[in-house]
């Protein structure tokens, strides 16, 4: 494995209950957060729809041999991220070109992937469902494996009242689940609550990271949902123009969607390719201009960052106040079956 688990969290994840009360798991708007993107309307969330969708998103029957879930590139306890690839992998041991992204706040997200090419979370899931790298498999065959299944019937006659399995269903239900991921407890929050006071190092990293950081991992979700090249450039091997591929215009290649920076020091690693194991050496690519890779977007080429090592060092700190310990350790989030 080329990334660590720490131990803390891994001992910590395993030792937590999977008991699930009625009151958790469903989606809350954190104070002074903007207004959803998610239109709760067209999938309202139910409890039973939300243990329905978990229940789908740790299971590897969606997959083409049963053998990779949603939940093998998204685990709980790094944020719904993975660690043991620089980019995802799936059925018979295939490997993709991107790293698979944490999955936190996804109610206010406008569009997903990295390259913003699924514009609805109630459509999300059948990119990773069908792409022959990840768990390649069809709709059609999902559909018989879940209609086939006693227990899946009655779970979806209940939550929307129909006989018949069909691929909207599957998608809203793995919708409820996944859109009630809400991350608002780290420390930087209980900071901004007033429930607690910054270290002195952590106050500096913060007031580094309002001045060079905040225009792109805007405060309170901690991006702005744009896309934008940050100097890495090319990997050298993986052929992925980003958002070019969508839209067809060269001002758009090797752009990328902006990432949230909640709990970062544990989703990593880092970049659209995985090419940053460490927190450090990513704020370390920042902080250093003179080695930025073209393209180069607006924004960063005006900051012209440069931090010397304690500047480096405080805001690794302040990062590290946006780790969310009780949305990585929720049991009601963790493994769950119909079985």
């Amino acid at each position: 494995m080329k990334y660590l688990i720490p131990l803390w969290l891994l001992l910590s994840a395993l030792l937590v209950s999977w008991e699930v009360s009625p009151e958790d798991g469903l989606f809350y708007q954190p104070d002074g957060w903007p207004k959803p993107s998610y239109n709760f309307e067209t999938n309202p969330i139910s409890h039973e729809g939300f243990l329905l969708g978990k229940a789908l998103f740790y299971d590897p029957l969606l997959s083409k041999d049963s053998t990779v879930s949603c939940a093998s590139c998204h685990l709980q306890y790094t944020a719904f991220a993975h660690v043991d690839h620089p980019t995802s992998h799936g059925v018979d041991s295939r490997v993709g070109k991107r790293n698979a992204p944490g999955l936190m706040n996804l109610a206010w997200y406008p569009y997903f992937h990295w390259d913003g090419g699924v514009l609805g979370l109630n459509g999300q899931a059948i990119n990773p469902i069908t792409h022959p790298d990840e768990m390649g498999s069809t709709l059609e065959d999902v559909l018989k494996k879940l209609n086939r299944n006693p227990t899946y019937r009655k779970a979806f006659q209940n939550v929307f009242k129909t006989d018949e399995i069909k691929t909207q269903h599957i998608l809203k239900a793995l919708a409820q689940f996944t859109v009630s991921l809400v991350s608002a407890n780290s420390k930087y929050d209980q900071m901004k609550r007033k429930e607690l006071a910054f270290s002195d190092q952590e106050q500096r990293g913060y007031t580094l990271f309002l001045r060079h950081c905040n225009q792109c991992h805007t405060e309170p979700l901690f991006t702005n949902f744009k896309f934008k090249s940050n100097g890495i450039g090319p990997h050298p091997t993986l052929k992925d123009e980003g958002r070019s591929a969508i839209t067809g215009k060269e001002k758009d290649a090797l752009t990328f969607r902006v990432p949230t920076l909640r709990n970062v020091e544990h989703s990593f690693p880092y970049m659209h390719d995985g090419r940053y194991g460490k927190l450090k050496e990513v704020i370390h690519h920042y902080a250093t201009a003179s080695m930025w890779k073209l393209p180069v977007s607006s924004e960063l080429k005006k900051k012209n960052i440069s931090l010397n090592s304690d500047e480096e060092k405080a805001l690794l700190s302040f990062l590290k106040t946006l780790t969310d310990k009780a949305f990585l350790l929720n049991s009601t989030f963790g493994y769950f079956s119909l079985k």
